[in-house]
């Protein structure tokens, strides 16, 4: 795994794509691209108040958005990605020469996530039948494209970033 190729943390909401994006790229000496850091500097409002204010097709389109322009990027960043964009097959196919490493979690455990912050869009549902809908809607998309998969709560935002890092050290060799 060479520098040039980025890295792309995915999973649904609450599952710890930004944390473990930040200690990938501080580990790796990159930057980091998070979608909701982009959202908030771009347009200034969070996925929730873009969704709410202009519909989740329009969030959706600008979480892809950002997911295109990191992707171009040079050096490399660490990306912590919007998990709409697994539902555009274009940005399926782009993550092809990305390692892209999936955080995958019970809905029960992203339900809680959901609860805790309000920067995330809930759609209008509760928060544990959202997590339930999005895990059901969006696994085999994960599956598709995930080089790398880890059980989120069972193994740390921490223990995910050094398996990540040692995946990428064994493949050097």
């Amino acid at each position: 795994m060479t520098a040039d190729i980025p890295i792309v943390v995915i999973g649904l909401m609450g599952a710890g794509k930004t944390s473990v994006s930040r200690l990938l790229g501080e580990a790796l000496g990159r930057p980091v691209r998070d979608s909701d850091e982009y959202l908030q500097q771009r347009y200034g409002a969070t996925a929730a108040e873009i969704a709410a204010g202009d519909g989740a097709e329009v969030l959706h389109a600008r979480e892809a958005a950002h997911l295109r322009e990191a992707l171009a990027e040079r050096p490399a960043p660490v990306i912590a990605a919007a998990a709409s964009v697994l539902d555009d097959p274009r940005s399926r196919a782009e993550l092809k020469p990305a390692l892209v490493v999936w955080l995958d979690a019970t809905p029960e455990f992203l339900a809680e996530k959901i609860k805790a912050r309000s920067h995330r869009p809930r759609f209008g549902k509760e928060p544990l039948a959202l997590a339930s809908e999005l895990h059901e809607r969006r696994a085999a998309s994960f599956a598709e494209v995930a080089d790398l998969r880890f059980q989120r709560p069972e193994m740390s935002k921490h223990e995910v970033a050094r398996a990540v890092l040692d995946h990428l050290k064994a493949s050097a060799t």
